[in-house]
C-alpha cells in the first residue's frame, strides 16, 4: 500500500504512521472516510484478564480512526471466546468458563477508556459483546442463515487452516466454525450500527475478507477490510512477549513502571517505529529523535517510554517510573518504586544466587542466571558476581530489608526475604 496517496486523514495517517499492510477496497474506503463518518470495529477475545502490548496495535488504530473524526466500536468476544480462534495456534484453546471469560472481559474493557473517548455523541466510542448475538441464534437457524454462503473448500485455503493440517495437527469442528462467527459479527455490527469496516492485525486478513464478503454479498452494502502488518522487534521477536513473560497493559498484572522499562529497553533499531506506532508524538517531533545517535539513542528511548506510560497509566506514573530507573541504573539508589518481589526468607538465605535471580523473574532458568554471572552480567547489590552458585548470606540484606539484583543493564529487582 505504500505507492498508493490517500487523501482522507485517517488512511493518511495509518498509512505515514506505518499501520496499514492490506485494504480490501482502499479507493472506495480512502472516499468514504473522505466525505463523512466511517464507523470501524475490532474484536478483542476474552482468553486473559488483560490485553498485552501485542493488542496495542490495535489499541491505538482505534484512537487513530477517532482522532481523524470517525466512530471507533471495540467488540468484546464473549460468544467466539468459547470457540478459540484457532489463527497461528498448533491446539485447541483451553475451553473457559462463562464466568472466566465474563472476568476476563471486566479486566480487559478498563484499558480502553486511557486511548478512546467514549460516550453517546456521533465520533464517541462504544463498546458490544457479541455473545449479545451469537447466543440467541440456534444451531439450524445459523447453519441455514449463514452456511451457505460458505465453501469448505475457501475454508480450508484459509492459513488458519491450512497451516493447522500441514503440520498435522487436529483442528477440531468447533474451532472451523470461528471465521464463519467473526464474519457474521461483521454483519450484525453493520446491519445494527453501520459498521462499514473491520480492522485487525495481518493474521486475521481471512476472517476479515469472508466478513466484508458476506456483508457484500447477503446485503449489497459497502464493507471494508484492513489489516496492520505483523509486528516483530528487529531482533525477530514477538511484539510483547519477553523471557520474563508477557507485557500486560493491566496495571495490576505489571507495574507502570515495569511497562515504562520495556519501552526504555527497546532495540534502537525500534524506536522510531514504536514511536510512530505507539505515541501522539508528531512525525517532526520523531523525525529529530530518529536523528539521535550513540549514547544519546537513550534520550529517544526515554521519550518512548515518557510518552507510551503516559498514555496508559498516566504522567504521574511515567515520571515516577523514569525517575526510579534513573536512580537504580544512572546514579546506583534504590528507590521505592522499584519492582520489589517477596520471597521466603529460607529460599532466599542460603540460597544459590542463581536460584534466587530466577526466583525473582530475572532470569528464566538457573542456568541462564550462571552464564549470566559468568559473562558479568549479575549483580548483586551493584556488585558484579561471577559465580552463580554464591550462597546469599544475611549481610547481603541492606537496612531496608532487601537485596538488590540485576541482570544486565536494564533490568533490576529488589528481593524482599520474608
Amino acid at each position: 500500500m505504500s505507492d498508493q496517496t490517500f487523501k482522507s486523514d485517517f488512511l493518511r495517517t495509518l498509512q505515514e504512521r506505518g499501520y496499514i499492510h492490506q485494504i480490501t477496497h482502499p479507493t472506495e474506503l480512502d472516499e468514504a472516510a473522505s466525505n463523512g463518518v466511517v464507523t470501524a470495529y475490532i474484536g478483542f477475545d476474552a482468553t486473559a484478564p488483560s490485553l498485552h502490548v501485542g493488542s496495542l496495535i490495535q489499541i491505538m488504530m482505534l484512537r487513530r480512526l477517532q482522532q481523524a473524526g470517525h466512530k471507533p466500536v471495540v467488540l468484546m468476544g464473549g460468544g467466539t471466546t468459547r470457540v478459540g480462534d484457532p489463527t497461528g495456534k498448533d491446539a485447541s484453546r483451553p475451553q473457559l468458563t462463562d464466568e472466566t471469560i465474563q472476568a476476563n472481559i471486566d479486566g480487559i474493557q478498563q484499558v480502553f477508556a486511557k486511548f478512546l473517548t467514549f460516550g453517546d455523541g456521533p465520533t464517541d466510542a462504544v463498546m458490544v459483546n457479541n455473545d449479545e448475538w451469537l447466543s440467541q441464534f440456534g444451531y439450524i437457524q445459523f447453519l441455514r442463515d449463514f452456511g451457505t454462503h460458505f465453501t469448505v473448500n475457501r475454508m480450508l485455503a484459509f492459513d488458519s487452516v491450512k497451516l493447522r493440517l500441514e503440520r498435522e495437527q487436529p483442528m477440531t469442528f468447533l474451532e472451523f466454525n470461528y471465521m464463519l462467527m467473526q464474519s457474521v459479527d461483521f454483519l450484525e455490527l453493520n446491519r445494527a450500527r453501520n459498521v462499514t469496516l473491520q480492522m485487525g492485525g495481518s493474521d486475521q486478513w481471512g476472517n476479515i475478507t469472508s466478513g466484508v464478503d458476506l456483508v457484500r454479498r447477503v446485503d449489497q452494502k459497502a464493507a471494508f477490510g484492513l489489516t496492520t502488518p505483523l509486528l516483530t522487534t528487529a531482533s525477530g521477536g514477538k511484539m510483547g512477549k519477553t523471557a520474563q513473560g508477557a507485557i500486560w497493559l493491566n496495571a495490576d498484572s505489571l507495574s507502570p513502571y515495569d511497562y515504562w522499562q520495556f519501552w526504555r529497553n527497546a532495540d534502537d533499531a525500534d524506536v522510531g517505529k514504536f514511536l510512530r506506532l505507539f505515541t501522539d508524538l508528531s512525525l517532526d517531533e520523531i523525525a529529530a529523535l530518529e536523528t539521535l545517535e550513540g549514547a544519546q539513542i537513550n534520550d529517544a528511548k526515554k521519550a518512548l517510554a515518557d510518552a507510551a506510560t503516559t498514555m496508559l497509566h498516566g504522567a504521574e506514573a511515567a515520571a515516577t517510573a523514569r525517575a526510579a530507573s534513573e536512580s537504580a541504573f544512572e546514579k546506583g539508589q534504590l528507590s521505592a518504586d522499584l519492582p520489589t518481589v517477596e520471597i521466603a526468607r529460607d529460599e532466599v538465605i542460603g540460597a544459590m544466587l542463581a536460584a534466587v535471580t530466577t526466583k525473582a523473574g530475572l532470569t528464566a532458568s538457573n542456568g541462564e542466571a550462571r552464564r549470566l554471572a559468568q559473562g558479568g552480567g549479575l549483580r548483586l547489590n551493584d556488585e558484579a558476581i561471577a559465580d552463580g552458585a554464591r550462597l546469599i548470606e544475611d549481610a547481603d540484606v541492606n537496612a531496608d530489608g532487601v537485596i538488590k539484583l540485576a541482570a544486565g543493564k536494564k533490568k533490576i529487582v529488589l528481593v524482599r526475604p520474608v
